[in-house]
């Protein structure tokens, strides 16, 4: 039977793909509801390619030109960020797609969790904000959880079939825009400059955090959710080539990697048709012609953003979410020339400093906290830009 997909937030990069992947697959799946912020024009593209049952549009102000649109081809349109978990948990749907970006794709991701349904994972912020709360709903409401990150991916398939324990995963991480260059250079970074990663073709968010490395921060503790691991035994390894997407090292020494091309279509399409491998368009690797792949230690003066990620995990509690809202404000900041680009870092630590502690917190206490680091990484963004006018 086909299994039927809810993409949430299908008009970005990870939605995109994940369509092509559908399209080039019809025997196995088919899209079933499309969700989008703003985009309007490219969500109604899309449903009517792909003969969608349902669509929502999260910005109300959209909804009359959807609905315009979509009312010949019988195809539901919803509005509000509260229909996309609603639909996302609906009986039609098999596999619920997580690609919105930041901490709004938590909520339906919970919802979707709460209904059983796969989950496949393109979400950081849902683990990195509220891990615990999330593994513990999971495994309650039995809803499998496969990772569509291209590390986390990677990682899990080296662990299929496998019933040793993991003594370490090595995280490999592109280096971002920035690895070569100085902290001077960095200093003067302009938004251009920051976007511009070397290997992956990403929104502008995930572009900045992979420039400061908060991204492989995130995915740090991702990994330490999804695969039980502590903090200590993922060591993040910087590999230019984006060759190897990271490796799990076993008690007795022996080292699993996973290796292809930079192509997310490909941890897209595992995480859909899992287990199942089917065919793929993707360049192959030819090891005879393959010239070096280089591993480097990360500079984490360079990027302290790192640092915080570490810390901010083994603190604990509500701080990872903390430190997360005070990186979309500061990342934000920086898309609007308000800040500096290494002013990023400075502005998590200083929230996270601020943040009231909260050891065990419940899922409320996770969105107040967000709610309160954001503003107050707002706040302080304001005031280093009126600083350095």
């Amino acid at each position: 039977m086909k299994r039927k997909i809810a993409i949430l937030g299908s008009t970005g990069s990870i939605g995109t793909q994940a369509l092509d992947v559908i399209s080039r697959h019809p025997d196995l799946l088919c899209a079933e509801v499309l969700t989008a912020n703003s985009n309007w024009e490219l969500l109604v593209e899309q449903a009517i390619k792909y003969k969608v049952n349902a669509v929502v549009i999260a910005n109300e102000s959209k909804y009359e030109q959807v609905f315009k649109a979509l009312d010949a081809h019988d195809i539901k349109v919803f509005t509000g960020k509260d229909s996309i978990g609603s639909l996302a948990s609906a009986n039609n749907i098999d596999i619920v797609l997580t690609a919105i970006v930041g901490f709004s794709g938590l909520q339906p991701t919970v919802e979707a969790i709460k209904a059983g349904k796969v989950i496949a994972l393109a979400n950081k912020e849902t683990l990195v904000a509220a891990g615990s709360i999330i593994m513990e709903l999971a495994k309650k409401h039995n809803a499998p959880i496969i990772p569509v990150d291209s590390e986390h991916s990677a990682i899990f398939q080296c662990l299929q079939g496998e019933h040793a324990n993991l003594e370490k995963i090595l995280l490999t991480a592109s280096g971002g825009p920035f690895f070569s260059k100085t902290k001077q250079e960095m200093e003067n970074a302009t938004i251009k400059d920051a976007l511009n990663h070397p290997k992956w073709n990403m929104g502008s968010k995930v572009s900045i955090d992979s420039a400061t490395m908060m991204n492989k921060g995130f995915e740090m503790i991702e990994a330490h959710w999804l695969f039980g691991t502590q903090p200590s035994n993922i060591e993040i390894v910087v590999h230019p080539q984006s060759i190897i997407h990271s490796m799990v090292q076993f008690t007795d020494g022996s080292v699993t990697a996973q290796l292809s091309y930079p192509d997310m279509r490909l941890p897209i399409q595992y995480a859909l048709t899992y287990p199942q491998r089917v065919s793929l368009n993707t360049e192959r690797i030819n090891f005879t012609t393959l010239s070096k792949l280089d591993f480097f230690k990360p500079d984490f003066k360079k990027f302290p953003s790192l640092n915080i990620a570490y810390q901010a995990i083994e603190r604990g509690g509500n701080i990872p979410c903390a430190m997360n809202a005070a990186n979309e404000a500061a990342v934000k900041s920086f898309l609007d020339g308000k800040i500096k680009f290494t002013q990023i870092a400075q502005i998590i630590e200083e929230t996270i400093n601020e943040t009231s502690f909260i050891k065990e917190p419940s899922l409320e206490d996770i969105f107040e906290t967000n709610t309160i680091a954001y503003d107050f990484a707002i706040k302080l963004c304001n005031t280093h830009k009126k600083q350095s006018s």
